[in-house]
């Protein structure tokens, strides 16, 4: 099903489209004309599904078989840092989300337990 193996977020000026390759460990940045503008991977990012653009343009992406969180910049090409592992509970994430207060919430596979992080 390839629903699965993509999902996408939109750049807060709609002039980027984000897009996790679950099946290629990748976060593909487009411009809104299609063209490709940065591909990223890392060894923290295994099976990428579910992402968020933050109120400051930061991408986060949740590593599904590396069972963490990253973010990214808003370019697409560069980890700013790891926010959540498997060390703080997190066990195949699949959907994030970022209040303006700096609360992630990430939500995981096969577990009703949404779990709450603050960023500082």
């Amino acid at each position: 099903m390839i629903s699965e193996w993509l999902k996408c977020a939109v750049g807060l000026g709609g002039d980027k489209l984000y897009i996790t390759i679950a099946n290629k460990n990748t976060l593909l940045t487009l411009s809104i004309d299609g063209t490709v503008m940065s591909t990223f991977t890392d060894p923290q990012l295994r099976s990428p599904r579910g992402l968020h653009v933050t109120h400051s343009g930061q991408v986060l992406v949740c590593g599904w078989r590396s069972s963490t969180v990253i973010q990214v910049n808003a370019e697409g090409n560069t980890k700013i840092a790891t926010l959540v592992t498997q060390k703080h509970g997190m066990k195949y994430p699949l959907s994030v989300s970022c209040k303006k207060n700096d609360t992630i919430i990430v939500g995981q596979w096969q577990n009703s337990n949404m779990l709450l992080f603050e960023v500082k």
